[in-house]
C-alpha cells in the first residue's frame, strides 16, 4: 500500500509542474478551495521560482506531467463546474500525443503478446508509426493474407504507470471530498472512479475491439457511416489489428473541398450519427475528436479509436431526449419536471423556479447558428445553476457532455452556419414519438404487466420493498476504501497538520536546494 507521504510528494511534484505554467492560480484564488489544498498549491508555486506571466496553460502542464495526466486532463475538460470555465476550455486543446517508442520495443511487445515471431503474424510492418499517443502507437502493416491493416500496440510498461498515478488520484479525491463543503457536492471520487474505469477499458484492446464490433452492429443501418472491421485473429489485450482506412481526416478542410465533399452535409450527418448512437442505441463513441474521424472518397464518415465509449440506459435516454426537445421548443417547465423526476434536483426546491433558471440558459440559444451560441455555452450555463439548486454531479452523463461539445466543434468547422437545434429537432421528435408515444406506452405496459403476472406476487412485493425505485443516476460504482490522514491521528498520533508540516518542510528543502544551485 502506498504511504500518504508518497502521495503528498507526488502531488507536490505535479503541483510544481502546474505552477510553472501558472495552472495553480485558479485553485489558490477560488474561495471554495479547502485551506490544506491552497497551502500545498502555494508551496508548489513558491518552489518553482518562475517569473512567468500571462494566462495559465493547463494543457501544457498536464502534457509534461505524463500519460495518465493527459487522460485525466481530457476528462477534466468536461468538468467546468469542478475546474472552472477557463481551465476546461484550455484542456479541450490537450492533444494526446507523445514521442514514439522505438520499433524494437514495439516488435517485442507484439511477439511477447502472441508468443510468436512477428513474421508469422504480419508479412510487413512499417517501423515508422502513423500515430503515437499516451497509451499506444499505431503502425501500418500487411497481414500474411495480403490485407492492409492498422496495428495498435500498447506502450510497454504503461499499465503499471497508470496504476501508480491513479492510486494517488484516488487518494487525493478522497481527501478533497472528505473536507466537505463544495468539494463533496462535486463528487471528485466518482469522477476519478469513472476515469479509472474508462482507462482500464482503454488499456485492454480486447475491450476496444468488442466496443468497435458492437457499435458497428448498432450503426449498420446508418447511411454513409462506417466502423473498420476487426481482425480478431491478430487482436489481444496488448495488440489491436483493424482494417486500414484510406480517407481524409475530417479536420483537413482543404482536402475535403478538393475531393468535392459537401461540408454542410458532412456536418449534418455527423450530428445525426451521434444522436443515433446516444439516444437510439444508448452506446456512443465518446472520443469523437478530429483525429478519430475520416472521410472516404464517397463521403462515408469512418470513426476509429474506440477505447472510450459511453453508455446510457433507456430511462436516462428518454429523459435526455425530452430535455433536448424541451430546450429546442422552449418547454422549460417540462425540462424542469424531468430533472425532478430523475432526482437530479432535490425535491425541496421549486419546479417553477428551476424552470425560470433554465429559461435564462435556453432562451438565448433558440433560433441562432452555432457560430453565435452553442451547445457548449448551454452546458456552461447549466453548470452555473447547478450550485444554486444543489444538483450533484452526474458522472454517467460526463462522457455525453464531452462528446456533445466535440461533435459541435467539428460540425461548426465544417459548416459555421449550422444550427444544432434545427438539425437535432426532427430526429429527437421522431424518437420521442416512437419511444414515448401512445403506441409505445401501450406496448411497454403490456410487456410489463405480462411479466409481472408471471411472478409470484409476494416475491415481487418483497423485492420492491427491499429495492425501491431509484432516480435517474445509476448506482454508484464501489469506491476504494481510503484511510484519510486525519483519521490516523488517534492511531499514530499524527494528523493532517503533521502532513502539511511535512509537505512544507519538503517544499522548503527543495526551495533551498534550488536557491543554493542558483547562488552557486
Amino acid at each position: 500500500m502506498t504511504r500518504p507521504a508518497t502521495h503528498i510528494w507526488r502531488l507536490f511534484t505535479w503541483g510544481r509542474t502546474l505552477a510553472r505554467h501558472r495552472a495553480l492560480l485558479g485553485i489558490e484564488n477560488d474561495p471554495n478551495t479547502p485551506l490544506p489544498v491552497k497551502t500545498l498549491a502555494k508551496y508548489a508555486r513558491w518552489s518553482t521560482f518562475t517569473g512567468k506571466t500571462g494566462e495559465p496553460d493547463y494543457a501544457t502542464a498536464f502534457r509534461e506531467i505524463g500519460p495518465a495526466a493527459i487522460k485525466l486532463g481530457q476528462t477534466l475538460a468536461t468538468r467546468p463546474d469542478l475546474v472552472g470555465d477557463e481551465a476546461a476550455k484550455n484542456l479541450l486543446s490537450l492533444q494526446d500525443s507523445l514521442p514514439p517508442v522505438p520499433f524494437a520495443a514495439i516488435r517485442k511487445q507484439i511477439e511477447d503478446s502472441f508468443e510468436r515471431p512477428l513474421e508469422d503474424i504480419f508479412a510487413e510492418v512499417d517501423p515508422d508509426p502513423v500515430g503515437a499517443a499516451s497509451i499506444a502507437q499505431v503502425h501500418k502493416g500487411v497481414t500474411t493474407e495480403g490485407r492492409t491493416v492498422a496495428i495498435k500496440v500498447l506502450r510497454p510498461g504503461i499499465r503499471e504507470k497508470f496504476e501508480r498515478d491513479i492510486t494517488t488520484y484516488e487518494w487525493a479525491a478522497a481527501h478533497l471530498e472528505g473536507m466537505g463543503g463544495e468539494a463533496r457536492r462535486l463528487r471528485p471520487r466518482l469522477t476519478i472512479a469513472n476515469f479509472k474505469r474508462w482507462t482500464n477499458s482503454e488499456l485492454d484492446f480486447r475491450r476496444e475491439a468488442a466496443s468497435a464490433s458492437e457499435l458497428a452492429d448498432e450503426m449498420r443501418g446508418v447511411e454513409r457511416y462506417a466502423i473498420p472491421a476487426i481482425d480478431w485473429d491478430r487482436t489481444n489485450g496488448r495488440v489491436l489489428t483493424i482494417e486500414w482506412i484510406d480517407g481524409v481526416k475530417i479536420s483537413n478542410m482543404e482536402a475535403l473541398i478538393e475531393g468535392g465533399q459537401d461540408l454542410p452535409d458532412l456536418a449534418r450527418r455527423l450530428v445525426l450519427a451521434f444522436l443515433t448512437q446516444a439516444i437510439s442505441g444508448g452506446f456512443f463513441h465518446a472520443d469523437m475528436h478530429q483525429g478519430n474521424l475520416f472521410v472516404k472518397a464517397d463521403g462515408t464518415i469512418v470513426a476509429i479509436d474506440f477505447g472510450i465509449m459511453g453508455r446510457i440506459d433507456r430511462r436516462a435516454r428518454q429523459w435526455l431526449a425530452e430535455i433536448l426537445y424541451g430546450l429546442i421548443t422552449g418547454n422549460y417547465k417540462r425540462v424542469a419536471e424531468i430533472h425532478f423526476e430523475a432526482q437530479y434536483v432535490p425535491s425541496y426546491h421549486s419546479v417553477e423556479e428551476f424552470a425560470t433558471a433554465l429559461r435564462a440558459v435556453g432562451e438565448p440559444m433558440r433560433g441562432k447558428p452555432v457560430s453565435e451560441l452553442s451547445v457548449g455555452q448551454m452546458l456552461d450555463g447549466l453548470f452555473a445553476i447547478t450550485r444554486d439548486f444543489d444538483m450533484q454531479t452526474q458522472p454517467h452523463l460526463l462522457l455525453l457532455q464531452k462528446t456533445m461539445v466535440m461533435v459541435e466543434g467539428i460540425a461548426t468547422q465544417l459548416d459555421p452556419q449550422i444550427n444544432m437545434w434545427d438539425v437535432s429537432a426532427p430526429f429527437v421528435r421522431s424518437w420521442i414519438r416512437d419511444e414515448l408515444g401512445p403506441e409505445a406506452a401501450i406496448a411497454d405496459r403490456i410487456r410489463t404487466d405480462v411479466d409481472t403476472l408471471l411472478r409470484i406476487p409476494d416475491l415481487v412485493r418483497r423485492i420492491e420493498d427491499r429495492f425501491p425505485a431509484k432516480g435517474g443516476a445509476p448506482e454508484a460504482p464501489p469506491l476504494p476504501d481510503i484511510e484519510l490522514v486525519w483519521e490516523r491521528k488517534e492511531r499514530q498520533g499524527r494528523g493532517w497538520l503533521g502532513y502539511i508540516v511535512a509537505a512544507a518542510v519538503g517544499g522548503l528543502a527543495v526551495w533551498g536546494a534550488m536557491l543554493a544551485d542558483l547562488i552557486g
